[in-house]
């Protein structure tokens, strides 16, 4: 298996953590959260990784370096403008038909090569691994008829239930004839477009740990978690 991680961000929702840092070098315990995640992809079988950089990129390359002590090939992918999420990842030359995707700030004790290999027999071109999340509105949310402004309905703190997307994926290569070149295209662009030129996108639910921890909040909890889950304390290199 090889990885793209994508590491371009500002981390603008972490700061003041990521004044002076990138996100993918904010600690979570005593490592830097991007070191995590490549210890669970070396551990998962991954012997190639493209980090994609952009802000603060030199920080960043100087800490990995070319990965050799983390126990990896790792080279980069530099954007010399902010991209998204999806178009870096078609600055990369000579992908494997498939791969994994992932965001850089991704905390979770999924399988990555069960992820894999899920995808691979299904034979589509792109995968989402997807987690259940509850959202709590704090205010009593009313319905209306609008056009009489006669309230129908009332809910005092409802709390809505979602299949939210992980920030992990995998890709077949074919995928990226999708992207368009040297301009800003999400994922969202990207399975907005499959859907709507009929190709089949699949889900891979997932109901293990998971943080995005480019919210304070949940930046806070994965420093209290990193110790309890034994697959978060993967060191690459050992």
């Amino acid at each position: 298996m090889e990885a793209v991680i994508l590491a371009g961000g500002k981390g603008t929702r972490l700061r003041p953590y990521t004044t002076t840092l990138p996100k993918p070098l904010v600690p979570v315990g005593d490592r830097p959260i991007l070191e995590i995640v490549i210890g669970q992809l070396r551990a998962a079988g991954v012997k190639k990784i493209t980090i994609a950089v952009n802000h603060m990129a030199d920080l960043i390359m100087a800490f990995f370096g070319n990965g050799e002590k983390l126990g990896v090939e790792i080279v980069y992918s530099i954007e010399d403008q902010p991209l998204s999420t999806v178009a870096p990842i078609k600055l990369i030359h000579n992908l494997p038909e498939h791969f994994l995707v992932l965001n850089g700030d991704v905390l979770t004790d999924l399988a990555y090569e069960m992820l894999y290999q899920a995808h691979v027999k299904a034979d589509v071109g792109l995968t989402i691994a997807t987690c259940q999340r509850d959202v709590a509105i704090d205010f009593g949310v009313l319905d209306l008829d609008r056009q009489s402004s006669r309230l129908v309905g009332f809910r005092e703190k409802p709390t809505y239930h979602f299949d939210v997307s992980m920030g992990v994926y995998v890709f077949s290569r074919s995928v990226l004839e999708h992207v368009p070149e040297g301009k800003p295209y999400g994922i969202d662009n990207l399975v907005l477009d499959m859907l709507r030129d009929g190709h089949m996108v699949k889900a891979y639910p997932f109901e293990g740990f998971w943080l995005d921890i480019g919210r304070p909040d949940d930046y806070e909890r994965a420093n209290l978690e990193i110790e309890r889950l034994p697959s978060l304390r993967c060191r690459a290199g050992a």
